[in-house]
């Protein structure tokens, strides 16, 4: 692993535990959180993770809601821009819902920058499951540095 490898990987880890530390989706202590716990891929550009939908997270029988999918989405996205040392804020996410997400069953998400223009990002993701695109979203992102300092 290179320098810059482990240098991205813990902006990743580090932006997480001080901007999101009782985070619903990606804090791994929350006992009430989904506890998803993103990394960046070979590649430094894609956050991706591995997940499994209980039936605290069912919509409809055995089927993962889709509140908690997009949610699942926003997480992957803004841990993302977290690898880039980014306090950024969801300014707008479009989910599209293909299939049924199926609950106790390992599903992937995963998320990349499409572009940026500062103070703006749009992401892309999405969950496979069973080898099946089951949702995809666009996100749109605004950096607000101060923000942790801000809520403080």
């Amino acid at each position: 692993m290179t320098l810059s490898q482990i240098d991205k990987k813990e902006t990743l880890v580090q932006t997480r535990q001080r901007t999101h530390p009782h985070c619903a989706v990606c804090n791994l202590a929350n006992d009430n959180g989904l506890k998803i716990d993103y990394t960046l891929d070979g590649s430094l550009k894609n956050v991706t993770a591995i997940f499994q939908g209980q039936t605290c997270h069912e919509g409809y029988p055995g089927i993962l809601h889709g509140g908690v999918i997009s949610a699942i989405f926003d997480g992957a996205m803004g841990n993302c821009l977290f690898s880039l040392g980014k306090t950024a804020v969801t300014v707008e996410i479009t989910t599209r819902f293909r299939h049924p997400v199926v609950l106790y069953e390992k599903a992937f998400v995963s998320a990349y920058i499409t572009r940026e223009s500062y103070p703006v990002y749009c992401l892309e993701a999405k969950i496979v499951q069973g080898g099946q695109v089951k949702a995809t979203a666009l996100g749109k992102f605004y950096d607000q540095p101060d923000l942790v300092e801000i809520l403080r």
